[in-house]
């Protein structure tokens, strides 16, 4: 059991990776492409935190779970527009950056958060069910490529070296396998962590989201970039239906 349960974590990890590795796989992308991987992983994003870390938040902590959402979202504008006042779009030393470093170290706090729950939570589900492990490794490993798509994008128009975008990937990777290891150390973990965790990672998501990428996306002269972020909700929205279905 602990054999497959880190195999399954592995080959989560292995998948976002792939992910970033696609995104860096050019030496350069044209700002259309990197705009519309920037659209489809915004939309991502606020999928998965109005669709999943928010309720999940809520049921382990009811209404508590507010605080913590919006304690995400102020110590990311805190530290983005308090701490580092001067760093705004469009100021960054290379002119063809879309995001700012900060708002892109942001998000991948925001993932490595949520992707080592993801490991933990295929621990936790194989050691309860097998069945049941097998459905979340499914759930999990469809997020994964379009996770490390949207990491590695980010990164990459946050002006971040390619060899610092593959390992924004490799990191993400690693906290998915991490969460997965818990195996080692305990069968379950306490509903109130968990719910504070997610909350806190939704808000810094859903401030990545909505106020840095959803603006930037919006300042195109392309109407498709704008439209892919639907897209990316509904990627998102039709891979959990598709666990539901497997779960029914």
């Amino acid at each position: 059991m602990t054999l497959q349960i880190l195999l399954f974590g592995f080959v989560a990890a292995a998948a976002e990776i792939l992910g970033g590795a696609i995104v860096v796989s050019r030496k350069m992308w044209p700002r259309r492409v990197q705009e519309t991987f920037l659209a489809l992983g915004a939309g991502f994003i606020l999928a998965l935190v109005f669709l999943k870390l928010i309720p999940a938040s809520i049921s382990a902590l009811g209404e508590t779970a507010a605080i913590y959402v919006l304690l995400g979202f102020a110590v990311l504008h805190f530290f983005e527009h308090v701490i580092v006042g001067h760093l705004h779009f469009g100021e960054e030393t290379h002119h063809d950056v879309m995001v700012s470093k900060t708002a892109s170290m942001s998000a991948f706090t925001g993932f490595f958060i949520h992707a080592f729950f993801d490991g933990l939570s295929i621990s936790v589900g194989m050691q309860f069910d097998a069945f049941l492990g097998l459905l979340v490794f499914l759930a999990v490993l469809l997020h994964k490529f379009p996770e490390g798509l949207t990491i590695g994008s980010i990164m990459l128009s946050g002006g971040h070296s390619r060899r610092r975008v593959l390992m924004s990937a490799v990191g993400i990777g690693l906290a998915t396998f991490l969460g997965a290891c818990t195996v080692f150390l305990f069968s379950s973990v306490d509903a109130r962590i968990t719910g504070m965790a997610f909350a806190f990672s939704a808000g810094t998501l859903v401030y990545v989201g909505a106020s840095d990428l959803i603006p930037e996306i919006n300042k195109s002269k392309d109407r498709i970039p704008p439209l892919v972020v639907f897209l990316g909700m509904v990627m998102f929205y039709f891979s959990e239906k598709l666990l539901e279905g497997l779960v029914r």
